[in-house]
């Protein structure tokens, strides 16, 4: 479990975190998404004992920081945007290194075991200097992940890899969920956020919103029908306008986009009551709203805000 309590940061006249204050269940996907320079990385620092902030506190599977480091780091896996490889040893010799570092009591099977696991068994005796950026990353998430530690912080895991080696990573991270692992994600990657996240916060210096990408998109945009209809006539849409259940309705080309809010109750009756109409009814759909336009509009109220 992680919780922060006005958690800020300044870097001599620079603001980079302002009173945050958060909480990441056990065992959820936590997604922390905003712009470069938001204060990500800085608020990851801060939760793994790397700076100290400047005012606010935090606890880390129930370890104060500032109080507490050395049980922080050692509860915690940290992958940053840099793996820091060692690039001339091994793929074995560098987890090795840190296997040991952590105390870790089985080092060669906890080694094959995520070299395993991220499909690095194969290369484990090249140097790691040639290996792409997509095995570094790979091997750098091993690593912060030799001595078991219930939460992960990942830095942008999939970024820069191909579509191969973030598939791999993404379905990994979804293993470690199952495993009951708190996972910490900074991402850039919105559909990623949006595919694996429990929750997601959006920073810009100050949380700006935090909640689950579905409770996001309904609570900018509410719920919304699209009926796709073989003719459209204007008595339609005062028929639907008329249903007790419905918010709104603005007429299509070809149909209705209806707001209401619960789609899979009303659903039926809807359709019911255009069909008694005479109405013929093609199919019906939920309208979609992405993790990237609610973030967008999110950044954007921000910006207003301030100014």
């Amino acid at each position: 479990m992680i919780r922060a309590k006005g958690l800020s940061k300044r870097f001599g006249d620079n603001l980079a975190v302002d009173d945050v204050s958060l909480e990441v269940r056990q065992g959820e996907v936590f997604g922390f998404l905003g712009p470069n320079g938001a204060g990500k990385t800085t608020t990851v620092r801060m939760l793994t004992t790397l700076v100290a902030p400047t005012g606010g506190t935090a606890w880390v599977n129930g370890h104060q920081i500032g109080s507490a480091d050395a049980q922080v780091r050692a509860s915690v896996g940290l992958l940053t945007e840099a793996p820091g490889l060692y690039p001339r040893l091994t793929a074995v010799e560098n987890l090795g290194i840190y296997a040991e570092l952590h105390g870790v009591e089985d080092v060669p099977g906890q080694v094959r075991r995520y070299l395993t696991l991220l499909e690095l068994w194969d290369r484990r005796d090249e140097p790691v200097g040639g290996f792409s950026k997509g095995m570094q990353q790979k091997l750098a998430i091993a690593r912060a992940l030799l001595h078991e530690p219930p939460a992960l912080f990942l830095d942008e895991p999939t970024a820069a890899l191909d579509p191969e080696a973030a598939r791999v990573v993404r379905d990994f991270v979804d293993e470690l969920r199952g495993e009951g692992r708190t996972i910490f994600l900074c991402t850039h990657n919105l559909d990623e956020a949006d595919r694996l996240c429990d929750r997601v916060a959006v920073i810009r210096q100050r949380l700006i919103r935090v909640d689950t990408p579905a409770n996001l998109r309904h609570g900018l945009y509410g719920r919304s029908v699209r009926v796709r209809l073989a003719k459209m006539t204007p008595a339609l849409e005062d028929i639907v306008a008329a249903l007790p259940f419905v918010r709104s309705v603005t007429p299509l080309e070809s149909g209705l986009r209806v707001a209401l809010d619960e789609p899979e109750t009303h659903n039926p009756d809807l359709v019911r009551a255009l069909v008694a109409a005479g109405a013929a009814v093609q199919y019906l759909e939920e309208e979609a709203h992405s993790l990237e336009q609610v973030y967008f509009d999110l950044m954007a109220e921000s910006r207003e805000a301030a100014a």
